[in-house]
């Protein structure tokens, strides 16, 4: 249980850094070029996971394993932040803000570890869809337009990129630092090659827009990337998309404390509905979990009685 609740932790404070993001690269992009923000962020998560890697006390090389799988989430990783980013540039926040939420409901489909997940759970989902509706309902929906179309597949991608991590992750022998490594090196090369006529501009940007860039890299991607796959490890891929689902609670948070928005009564209210959707969400998904371990111990132990096995192990006669 302690274990379980550090894990929650953790991917609360992914969501909240996640949260306090979109301030950051709001400002970051109104200096630069999205696609030379993009490069800055992957290249100096790079350097800083080399760093980790180079100084930690338990030095161990690359298995291919954590090299595929690295690979293959720095790939989707970045699809998911190429259309978030250019799917909010074509679209109201409010639209964007509610379809991305579409990923805690496209997740538990795709997740496949703990089985059909009950008819409770998707209701918990569906008041975590209309929290963020309420959210962002104080600056009224727009006819859909190409970015709501870009976000919808951001969410479909985001909501693979999680189910993604917990297959390729969770119970091997994968060490998270070494994959969120690979994830950063291949971000950085997938969009060295786009951003290379932006890299004057980013060479010579102000000193406030390098510290936008370094708080993206170290704590949005090397911190939220790390502390991602490492929590997903200990728990379902369904749960953690549920955590990580209150980062427009944080990103309201971050906004009214430093950018100095108005909270309005709606969205008051879509703070405590994705709260309370969360967090029921969660048990119930603690319970299916439990209940399939359980179903599977005993499970096994009846197939060892049958063939001559009891529960210890010795053959029986």
């Amino acid at each position: 249980m302690h274990v379980a609740r550090r894990t929650d932790a953790v991917l609360l404070l992914v969501a909240l850094v996640w949260g306090s993001s979109y301030l950051a690269a709001k400002t970051a992009t109104a200096a630069l070029p999205v696609l030379a923000v993009l490069f800055a962020r992957y290249a100096l998560s790079a350097v800083a996971c080399g760093a980790l890697v180079a100084f930690r006390r338990r030095k161990r090389a690359w298995t291919r394993a954590e090299v595929r799988a690295g690979s293959l989430l720095g790939m989707t990783q970045a699809a998911v932040l190429v259309l978030e980013t250019y799917g909010v540039a074509h679209t109201s926040a409010a639209n964007a803000g509610l379809i991305i939420s579409l990923t805690i409901v496209l997740t538990p489909l795709l997740d496949r570890t703990g089985g059909r997940l009950p008819g409770r759970f998707f209701l918990a989902a569906a008041c975590c869809v209309a929290a963020v509706g309420l959210l962002t309902v104080g600056t009224g929906f727009q006819a859909p337009r190409l970015g709501d179309g870009l976000m919808l597949v951001a969410a479909a991608v985001r909501a693979g990129h999680v189910a993604l991590v917990g297959r390729l992750t969770a119970g091997r022998p994968v060490d998270p630092l070494n994959i969120t490594a690979v994830q950063t090196v291949v971000g950085a090369a997938l969009f060295l090659p786009l951003a290379l006529g932006h890299l004057p501009e980013l060479f010579h940007s102000s000193g406030a827009t390098w510290m936008q860039l370094v708080y993206l890299a170290l704590f949005c991607s090397v911190f939220a990337f790390l502390a991602q796959t490492w929590a997903v490890q200990g728990t379902s891929a369904s749960r953690a998309s549920l955590l990580l689902g209150t980062e427009p609670i944080w990103a309201v948070a971050v906004g009214i404390g430093i950018g100095g928005e108005r909270l309005t009564v709606w969205a008051g209210l879509g703070a405590v509905l994705m709260v309370a959707g969360t967090y029921w969400g969660q048990a119930i998904e603690r319970a299916h979990r439990t209940t399939a371990a359980a179903c599977d111990v005993s499970g096994d132990d009846v197939r060892r009685r049958v063939s001559g096995v009891p529960v210890g192990g010795r053959p029986t006669g």
